[in-house]
């Protein structure tokens, strides 16, 4: 009995060990494309401060994608709404176009000195 109470303890071990590294390479943000967002459609601006909704349609182009129609709905800071005809950096899942995101922005090179 204490044998198989011992084995199941280091199994569980392994699994909280192993699991996050596994998942790791398989999950949603570590397989992006990179492309470009060219906005066809959005909602209009609202009055408010801070984070609203908006809707977003447009073409994504990249890698794996030509011409690709998206359409969502997603929290944006309202001082930087998006407008028709502003192409944005996006990263975009290989495997579904659809599921994308604005890419971050991009971190400065360091200094060499």
């Amino acid at each position: 009995m204490w044998e198989f109470a011992v084995i199941l303890l280091i199994v569980g071990a392994l699994v909280l060990v192993l699991a996050p590294r596994i998942m790791g390479r398989r999950g949603p943000r570590g397989e992006m494309a990179q492309g470009t967002l060219l906005v066809t459609g959005v909602s209009p601006r609202p009055d408010a401060t801070g984070q609203q909704y908006v809707t977003i349609s447009g073409v994504i182009n990249g890698p794996t994608v030509d011409e690709h129609v998206v359409y969502q709905r997603m929290a944006v800071d309202v001082d930087s709404w998006p407008t028709m005809g502003q192409l944005i950096p996006v990263a975009y899942s290989p495997k579904n176009p659809d599921s994308w995101f604005f890419a971050p922005p991009e971190r400065p090179a360091p200094n060499a000195f």
